[in-house]
């Protein structure tokens, strides 16, 4: 990727609804170098996908808890079933394969407690696990979906 790829994903990262005519003004481009360079950036998997960032308390998605995960078992065949079972729960936001003593990580919002108290029973249900703690968030202090960009290199 070179500097003007950069410019442009930080642009995108900021705001993706942007006119591309606006992004290539930003970035010293005409529009289809511009959307060329986007296409481009999509093609390769840079950019996954586009989508609205929202607000979850303001669509009642009020608690956020973080769930480890300890597995009993370590074959391929219990990760492909946990893989699944918890990729298809709404309420699982992300899943980390971790280092460490917790095997898995995973990112969960509820609207409230009894909504994770209904939760848990299907998580748990999945497949034998050996432990599962959940922490509870108090306030989030900083959210991001954008990713610190590399200096572009001098040429």
């Amino acid at each position: 990727m070179d500097s003007t790829d950069l410019k442009i994903l930080a642009i995108l990262q900021e705001d993706a609804s942007l006119p591309v005519a606006e992004i290539a003004s930003r970035v010293n481009l005409s529009q289809t170098p511009c959307w060329r360079g986007i296409q481009k950036l999509e093609q390769v998997g840079v950019i996954q996908r586009t989508g609205a960032v929202l607000d979850p308390a303001r669509i009642g998605m009020d608690l956020t808890v973080f769930v480890s995960v300890e597995a009993r078992d370590h074959s391929p065949e219990w990760l492909a079933t946990f893989s699944e079972a918890v990729a298809a729960m709404p309420q699982v936001m992300e899943i980390y394969g971790m280092a460490g003593e917790t095997d898995y990580l995973l990112r969960v919002a509820v609207p409230n407690m009894a909504a994770f108290d209904d939760f848990y029973p299907n998580l748990i249900a999945t497949v034998p696990l050996k432990n599962v703690t959940s922490q509870f968030a108090m306030e989030r202090v900083k959210g991001s979906t954008a990713y610190p960009l590399p200096e572009p290199k001098p040429r």
